[in-house]
């Protein structure tokens, strides 16, 4: 619909959002509070703790602060709309969250590379380690994880932004691949492209990272008990991120952009686990299983109970 020249888009992915409006609001708002909590209690330990400012931990660090950043593009609108009576977005907003959404996505890929990339040289070649992980390497990873998302996702957000609109009715609580069927016509060349970033910044980083843990696993397997403890204390939890958010992407990818006629409830949920189960699932696997965080988060408890 339109209002003084602002085209407003209606969010339709919401499951009798009047019935239980206060009940998605307090669910919703608690878990934002508990995201901003975990993720920032481990990047404060990695903060103030000088042994973990290691390239693997200032990773970690990143990844958490970007997950902070991907709920706060969508949790702080879904609260509003939880307390009105329609929940709309104008279309210049619903693209600007479309742009942040899909470069955190990238750049969560590409930070999940950078860490295999870390684990693989620190396992498979330890001697050269203090050279190859240098303080301006892990700059530039930490520079072009974020940069080159931004830059291929705004590609399409321009575009989109020019794009006749016959549709006004997102199937969805906030703006993913889902505005693509906003528009009059399917564009072939926006079709290629998003192909294109899809293997750039998701299947690409998936295959790499597969690569280096393969590598590490041969490593692992021909030498000792302790390297092999090594390796499982520090690539087990980056394995199971990957593996959670590779599936949340997929079915983004999959059923949103290739639009499968799934039943609303099942797209509410799925949708729901994206911004609500992965966020808070990476403190919490980061904290319990990397040892000198997990260490490190015991004794903070531990001074907390004493005061």
């Amino acid at each position: 619909m339109d209002e003084l020249n602002v085209t407003y888009i209606t969010l339709g992915g919401h499951v009798e959002v009047h019935k239980y409006r206060y009940l998605y609001f307090v669910i919703m708002f608690t878990a934002y509070i508990l995201i901003i909590f975990f993720n920032f209690t481990i990047v404060y330990l990695i903060w103030i703790h000088k042994n973990l400012h290691e390239p693997m931990y200032i990773l970690i660090a990143a990844l958490l602060l970007n997950s902070v950043v991907f709920s706060t593009t969508i949790y702080p609108k879904l609260l509003i709309d939880y307390l009105s009576e329609t929940q709309i977005i104008s279309y210049s907003a619903c693209l600007f969250q479309f742009f942040l959404c899909y470069t955190l996505c990238g750049t969560e890929f590409l930070l999940l590379s950078a860490m295999s990339y870390d684990r693989y040289v620190s396992i498979c070649k330890p001697l050269q380690y203090p050279t190859i992980m240098t303080k301006n390497t892990l700059s530039i990873f930490l520079i072009l994880a974020w940069l080159l998302p931004a830059c291929q996702t705004a590609v399409p957000t321009i575009l989109s932004a020019d794009t006749k609109l016959c549709n006004f009715t997102l199937k969805g609580f906030f703006c993913n691949n889902a505005i693509y069927s906003l528009h009059c016509a399917s564009s072939k060349a926006q079709t290629i492209y998003g192909l294109v970033a899809l293997l750039n910044f998701a299947l690409f980083p998936v295959l790499f990272i597969l690569f280096t843990y393969t590598r590490i696993l041969i490593i692992s397997y021909k030498s000792c008990r302790e390297v092999r403890t090594k390796a499982a204390q520090t690539c087990l939890p980056h394995l199971l991120v990957l593996i959670s958010f590779s599936c949340l992407c997929a079915y983004d990818v999959i059923i949103v952009r290739l639009g499968s006629d799934f039943p609303k409830i099942v797209n509410f949920i799925m949708t729901l686990q994206t911004v609500l189960y992965h966020p808070l699932f990476n403190p919490i696997i980061y904290g319990l299983k990397m040892k000198e965080i997990s260490k490190h988060l015991k004794r903070l408890f531990c001074q907390v109970k004493l005061i």
